[in-house]
């Protein structure tokens, strides 16, 4: 069995089996993070934070409809006096959770050379890995009074140790994996058998993966995983096969996903049988120029007008939002699997 294989088994094995009052429900989880250059090699440097100064509109704009969302900060932005400032404040307000995320190439200590492949915190020896975990999450304590129980992996670079390490530390749920996606051209880990369902990632310690939900539509849909792979061979297969409505690959979040495309997925999913939908998008696409996703007041009004048409249709299907805490007290009610009944982790990294 291939290991892409056996890690889409493992987690059948292990997904948490949520009872019929849980209901149908979504999440937002936000990568709060600094300002770089998408397009240039990463920096140590880039550490700037301006765009956290969006955060409280945005925040009232889903505090206005009832949804609670997860910001999930790395180092630069825990301990920036001024973003703390900025995220203290809508904590105060409610509906409002502090994780975390580890962007290993600006999180101390610097002892690992600074290349694509260790931009994946999974990918690091385990001691660097550790050590970049402990500062930053001593970070974000210190600055919120309170251990966070959230993670997410930069660039979603889960490893064969994370899931231990953030036991260790108390972490309660992970969101470092991108169903249907695949990182290994770049040395990241492979995501292709990575489904939408929340499961256990260590159901001795209980962590609890919750995979950014990303779905296939269009008449192929069927095909999954393995006809996208397929269509990758061919010169432009995959951007046709979306044109002609055949097979497209949907994350549910603004950047980069046209809002038709959005809507169809969540109901393909929702008619799937998906019971909880992961949303997330990148802080500083709130200000224009700062992503390749939000370049100008126009893209801006869209990126809005997405949540608006987004949330028009969860409300109208019935999905309701949850927080990270009573998702987490969800599936604790549910009972973890046995630890021999789980065959694996985290999906291998290359």
């Amino acid at each position: 069995m291939s290991g892409d294989a056996a890690a889409g088994q493992a987690e059948h094995a292990a997904r948490i089996a949520w009872p019929d009052d849980f209901g149908t429900r979504f999440t937002l989880f936000v990568d709060t993070e600094e300002e770089f250059d998408w397009r240039a090699p990463l920096s140590r440097d880039a550490r700037a934070t301006t765009a956290i100064t969006a955060l409280p509109d945005r925040h009232r704009r889903f505090a206005d409809r009832a949804i609670p969302v997860a910001y999930l900060i790395d180092h630069p932005v825990a301990t920036s006096a001024r973003a703390i400032e900025i995220l203290r404040g809508i904590v105060a307000e409610g509906g409002a959770t502090i994780g975390t995320q580890l962007h290993p190439w600006v999180n101390p200590p610097f002892d690992e050379a600074l290349t694509p492949a260790n931009s994946y915190p999974g990918n690091l020896p385990v001691a660097i890995e550790a050590a970049k975990l402990d500062i930053l999450t001593a970070a974000i304590t210190t600055a919120f009074g309170t251990r966070p129980l959230v993670y997410r992996a930069g660039r979603y670079g889960i490893g064969p140790a994370t899931a231990a390490l953030l036991a260790e530390r108390g972490y309660r749920l992970d969101s470092s994996m991108r169903s249907r996606y695949d990182y290994r051209g770049d040395g990241g880990p492979d995501f292709g058998a990575v489904g939408n369902e929340a499961f256990w990632l260590d159901a001795a310690r209980g962590v609890i993966e919750l995979p950014l939900t990303t779905v296939f539509t269009g008449i192929g849909r069927r095909g999954g995983e393995g006809l996208y792979r397929r269509l990758g061979t061919i010169p432009r297969g995959r951007g046709v096969a979306a044109r002609l409505g055949v097979l497209a690959r949907v994350a549910l979040t603004p950047e980069d996903m046209p809002v038709a495309d959005a809507l169809e997925a969540i109901r393909v999913a929702l008619g799937e049988g998906v019971r909880v939908l992961n949303f997330a998008f990148h802080s500083p696409s709130l200000v224009p120029g700062h992503t390749p996703y939000v370049r100008d007041a126009a893209d801006l009004a869209a990126f809005h007008g997405w949540w608006d048409r987004v949330l028009d249709l969860l409300d109208r299907l019935g999905a309701t939002p949850i927080a990270a805490e009573a998702l987490i007290a969800a599936a604790d009610a549910t009972g973890a699997p046995t630890p021999a009944s789980v065959l694996a982790s985290a999906p291998p990294v290359a």
